[in-house]
């Protein structure tokens, strides 16, 4: 079964570009552009694997993680958080919320589909 992967970016470049790079990994792709659609799009299309931006409208990304980790349809959903904020308590709150993985941007493309290769995996150490 094909995996799926939820894009949540408000930067329309960002958001466009980490699409076309999941679709050419093989992966079905939805997206949102704010923390409200996130949460949506989360709990109605349940993807294996979550792109989430920390610097959203509406809800920030850690409030969108904590949510779908909450609730009992999503808490196993992963979640690779992404920001351009790489100071360590940033990091350690994304990962105490319970993401998988934390990647600073600016990143490259490969780093994502590796990351989100080992995520699937479960090897995200």
């Amino acid at each position: 079964m094909t995996k799926s992967v939820l894009v949540v970016d408000d930067e329309a470049s960002i958001s466009f570009a980490l699409e076309h790079l999941m679709k050419s990994e093989g992966y079905n792709v939805t997206t949102a552009n704010d923390g409200n659609k996130a949460i949506e799009q989360a709990t109605t299309s349940r993807p294996d694997v979550i792109l989430l931006d920390v610097s959203l409208p509406g809800r920030d990304g850690f409030d969108v993680c904590q949510t779908i980790h909450s609730a009992p349809t999503t808490c196993d959903v992963k979640i690779i958080m992404m920001s351009a904020h790489s100071r360590d308590i940033e990091i350690e709150k994304g990962m105490a919320l319970g993401a998988s993985a934390y990647l600073t941007k600016p990143f490259s493309m490969g780093m994502v589909a590796q990351t989100v290769r080992d995520v699937l995996a479960g090897d995200h150490s």
